[in-house]
């Protein structure tokens, strides 16, 4: 039997049943039932919780696998229909190795990119923010700068504070040459023993990352949003 709306009453049936399941979906995933569609230009990456890198992180950390933005990153490059990467960072850090392959990822795009850090984008963090094109904080967001730390069995031989010298100047190099940030005040940023209670670095909360050359700008989504259309739009012209 045909229904007035065009379908069969088991086609009917059979659209209710994903409909329902795809709600339950969003529920258990979004905590949403239906979620907003709009095909835009612009694909959002986020950077949340703890950076997963070689070793599995406890089931209740919250944390990003870099391994499932690596495939984003790529197929962001690759697909003529998305013309922009917009970057939300809220990050405690994490693995090394995986927050620089990804930040290696996002300053090798020919496409533009624009960052965003919000509530903190902290330690590995910080490469990530520099990575694009422009990178936005949020007043209230901070940045940890601090060395490199390393969990496990550490053999007390100079061979590892070479290493560890090595690790630190990756990080500190990539810093320097994808923000506006002196490297004499990123060393001092990072050996700071006044700041931390039982740590070394420092905290830059908002304005400070921007006034210290790290971050570009202060702004919000918005602004970081109207920012990647901007370059978007000056990349057309240009190539015209």
């Amino acid at each position: 039997m045909v229904r007035f709306d065009g379908y069969t009453a088991d086609e009917s049936d059979e659209k209710a049943g994903d409909q329902k399941e795809n709600a339950a979906e969003n529920v258990k995933e979004l905590g949403e039932t239906k979620v907003p569609q709009y095909k835009s230009n612009i694909h959002c990456i986020t950077i949340i919780g703890q950076i997963e890198g070689h070793v599995l992180l406890p089931p209740q950390n919250k944390s990003t696998k870099y391994e499932h933005i690596i495939p984003q990153i790529v197929a962001v490059e690759e697909n003529p229909e998305i013309e922009g990467l917009l970057l939300i960072l809220n990050t405690v850090g994490g693995d090394v190795e995986a927050g620089l392959a990804l930040s290696e990822l996002i300053v090798s795009m020919k496409k533009p990119s624009v960052s965003l850090v919000l509530g903190g984008g902290h330690s590995i963090g910080v490469p990530l923010a520099v990575s694009a094109n422009c990178s936005y904080i949020a007043p209230t967001a901070t940045m940890t700068i601090h060395p490199i730390r390393m969990n496990g069995l550490i053999i007390g031989v100079p061979q590892t504070f070479d290493y560890f010298n090595k690790m630190q100047e990756r990080i500190i190099r990539f810093i320097v040459d994808h923000s506006e940030i002196q490297r004499e005040t990123l060393v001092n940023l990072m050996f700071t023993t006044s700041e931390l209670a039982n740590d070394v670095g420092t905290v830059l909360v908002g304005q400070e990352a921007v006034n210290h050359g790290l971050i570009n700008k202060m702004g919000g989504l918005h602004d970081a949003i109207n920012k990647l259309r901007e370059i978007i739009q000056e990349n057309k012209e240009h190539q015209k």
